[in-house]
């Protein structure tokens, strides 16, 4: 009987799952940007880098390994080529584009398939737009002999932020300083390195750093990367949803993960938007817990919060909720305040307005709100009161990466902008952090919360859990006997 009562969740997946079209659909190239998009895209670049600079960018390496390749976020962008060790070129004087590829590898391509390099030249330029393509090895012979060198100086513009490679820019920057704090390393950056080729090699140029530019460019996301986020929210909700139905007392936070993932990568999703962080009881106090190696425990809450890359974009969307299933009455006071104020954050976002003024404002609704309202113990007050002062709620800009490029803090917000909403409050005493987390999109005249049909209130939340779950139904499998050991 159980079963039966999993035919919802069947038909959902099922729904999000992608049809097969009538022959294999080629997977050389993006289909989701327009080679008119990604044209104007550059066009943007030259506008702001001027007639007298160029620009270059570097593609991701490409370095050995057993993964998928995934070019970096910038290239990408730009260009929507996949194909590692590739550089882009753009000419401010003469406003055209060259891609710069490595010759075809026949031996790699029997191993792994096409591979789009120089020979594909013509190809190129009518899926991307640019105007030519070249081998590797001319980039530095077009450097010296297209008159770039001559009088005026012209600037070179480049990338100088850390190359994101499915990582976001802030634990890129903490993993170089944790490189350059180690006396038996302190290797450069490949970005530090390019900047110092091109000085060495080419003086007359100046060199200026690009990523300003390209991140004012990311803030706004076009109709199609809104698709695209759009598509990876909806699958990181249905991957929460699908752990919440999969929560019990001994269950493990590791077989949550595998539940969501199962709910990605049948749809779609090529890997993580970052490592999900799943914490129950006071693992949850740890805000970037990834372990996950803890058996859940009746009366503990866990808090998971997890995204996939899917197709170079993601989302980040988090929820709390009891392990057995139901919120004590402590809980559920706090949890119940979490959730008004997400409702508050949204009331008051639209276009023109500036992030303080919506903490400010949905402040003052939730200070209405909690008149006559009464928490188990003081230090409970406390916690809630104090959440009506942090700033933290209105959080960071969503897209190529979970902490994504750009500024949705202090300045007006404009449609386009996409950024998380993430209520928290913590209780020091206890260990417990209670937050939830939805992806906000501004829109012409507001806001929608793309995250929104994820279960929030207690009693949806609650009858999530009781539907049965793919944990329960293919329970894991015991591990072998150790040679030597007693059987039962």
């Amino acid at each position: 009987m159980r079963l039966n009562t999993s035919l919802p969740l069947i038909a959902c997946l099922l729904l999000v799952t992608p049809a097969v079209g009538d022959a294999q659909a080629s997977h050389n190239y993006q289909t989701d940007f327009s080679r008119e998009e990604l044209t104007a895209r550059r066009a943007r670049v030259f506008d702001a880098i001027g007639p007298q600079a160029i620009a270059i960018v570097q593609g991701a390496a490409g370095e050995p390994n057993s993964g998928v390749f995934r070019q970096s976020n910038d290239f990408y962008y730009l260009s929507g080529v996949e194909s590692a060790s590739a550089y882009l070129l753009l000419n401010g004087r003469t406003r055209r584009s060259t891609l710069y590829l490595p010759r075809r590898d026949d031996g790699r391509e029997r191993s792994e398939g096409k591979i789009l390099s120089v020979e594909d030249s013509l190809l190129l330029m009518e899926l991307t737009g640019v105007q030519q393509v070249r081998g590797l090895e001319r980039l530095s012979q077009d450097l010296v002999g297209a008159d770039l060198l001559r009088p005026p100086a012209m600037s070179l513009h480049t990338p100088l932020a850390p190359m994101e490679i499915g990582d976001s820019r802030d634990e890129l920057l903490a993993g170089r300083a944790r490189i350059a704090a180690d006396p038996w390393d302190g290797r450069p950056s490949r970005e530090a390195h390019f900047a110092r080729l091109m000085r060495e090699r080419f003086p007359q140029f100046e060199v200026r750093d690009l990523s300003p530019t390209l991140d004012a460019m990311r803030a706004i996301k076009s109709a199609a990367e809104i698709t695209l986020i759009r598509r990876a929210t909806q699958l990181a909700g249905l991957g929460i949803m699908e752990a919440m139905r999969s929560t019990s007392p001994g269950v493990y936070e590791y077989q949550l993960d595998a539940a969501a993932k199962y709910v990605h990568y049948l749809n779609g999703a090529r890997g993580d938007g970052y490592a999900s962080i799943i914490g129950g009881g006071t693992n949850a106090w740890m805000g970037h817990y990834f372990r996950k190696t803890d058996v859940l425990r009746d009366g503990d809450l866990v808090l998971m919060d997890y995204a996939p890359d899917y197709r170079y974009y993601t989302s980040d969307v988090t929820r709390i909720w009891p392990v057995n299933g139901t919120f004590t009455p402590a809980q559920a006071a706090l949890y119940e305040f979490i959730v008004v104020y997400r409702d508050a954050f949204f009331r008051h976002i639209k276009p023109g307005v500036t992030a303080d003024e919506v903490l400010d404002r949905a402040a003052a609704d939730m200070k209405q709100w909690l008149v006559g309202k009464t928490f188990a113990s003081p230090a409970h007050l406390k916690a809630v009161q104090e959440g009506l002062v942090f700033r933290g709620h209105f959080q960071h800009p969503v897209g190529m990466a979970v902490h994504d490029v750009g500024r949705v803090r202090g300045v007006p917000l404009k449609p386009g902008m996409v950024f998380t909403i993430d209520p928290m409050i913590w209780l020091p005493d206890e260990r417990l952090y209670i937050r939830i987390e939805d992806v906000a999109l501004v829109t012409e005249d507001g806001v929608e919360n793309l995250s929104g049909f994820v279960p929030a209130r207690i009693a949806d939340v609650q009858r999530t859990i009781a539907e049965p779950g793919m944990v329960q139904m293919r329970k894991p499998v015991a591990a072998p006997a150790a040679p030597g050991a007693s059987r039962p």
